[in-house]
């Protein structure tokens, strides 16, 4: 018996272009038309109330609007999001669920991240932590981690056109690329994969967790929260981000490029299926 979808809230479908053209000039001032990333703010309403600010590429902002509510606790299941209506016009997205959230309550405390710049996590960073108990019982052969690292690095990106912005996937074990989201701030990335989970109702709890930036205590928390057990980096991490990683049990994957890694936390999950050279060779 097929497994029962999640209802699908109403969406609007307003995604702006990732890129536009500028005239730039080099240094022999020459004209060069060159794509630069989009960037906006999206102000999100809840049952119309202003919630935050995002600056974001635009490209996909329900499933952003919808990830962040999730990510940060403040909807607890995709069944009470009744409507998610982007308007550009008024840089506005508004939220309709089906009970009155008592946002005070879940507001009252905020955590100022190293997000881009500023990230905000509201609440408890840690009230989860304790609670979230990653499966144990799944494996990552480095065979399969190179074969997801050489798809992310062919993948026709939004960075190779125009760079500036930061790129996270979800995986399969066995590198298959469910989807690809990209944004000017690496949070947004993340909790547009998580929209999409949820919308889609994909679990996570056999996945891989691809992103371009570094690991750090909020990138493990969230990976953690969509029960993820596979976090795998380009580039470095956090003392905290490794600290929550070890004690969730979660696989932390840095500086993993080609056919190199570093394993942080969680190594036991991996397993070593092809002879690789020494570094000292």
């Amino acid at each position: 018996m097929a497994a029962k979808q999640p209802a699908r809230p109403q969406l609007s479908n307003a995604a702006r272009p990732a890129t536009y053209t500028v005239e730039a000039y080099n240094e022999r001032g020459e004209m060069v038309p060159t794509s630069i990333a989009g960037e906006h703010p999206l102000t999100l309403y809840l049952d119309k109330r202003e919630l935050v600010t995002l600056m974001t590429l635009g490209h996909a902002p329900e499933a952003l609007a919808i990830g962040f509510l999730r990510n940060q606790r403040l909807v607890m299941a995709i069944e009470d999001i009744v409507a998610v209506q982007v308007d550009w016009e008024t840089d506005s997205a508004a939220i309709t669920t089906r009970r009155k959230i008592d946002l005070k309550k879940k507001t009252s405390k905020r955590t100022v991240t190293t997000g881009c710049g500023q990230g905000t996590v509201y609440g408890d960073l840690m009230a989860e932590i304790d609670s979230i108990k990653l499966r144990d019982d799944v494996t990552l052969e480095d065979t399969q981690l190179f074969v997801l690292l050489e798809k992310v690095r062919k993948y026709e990106t939004i960075y190779k056109q125009a760079g500036a912005v930061h790129g996270c996937a979800l995986a399969t074990r066995a590198g298959e690329i469910l989807m690809f989201v990209e944004d000017v701030g690496r949070h947004n990335a993340v909790d547009a994969i998580a929209g999409f989970m949820w919308l889609e109702g994909i679990d996570g709890s056999d996945k891989v967790f691809y992103t371009t930036g570094r690991l750090t205590s909020e990138m493990v928390i969230k990976c953690a929260q969509m029960r993820i057990p596979f976090l795998v980096s380009r580039s470095g991490l956090t003392n905290m981000g490794q600290q929550i990683a070890e004690q969730v049990g979660l696989t932390m994957i840095g500086r993993a490029s080609g056919r190199h890694y570093l394993a942080f936390a969680g190594k036991h999950r991996l397993v070593r299926s092809a002879p690789q050279p020494s570094a000292l060779a």
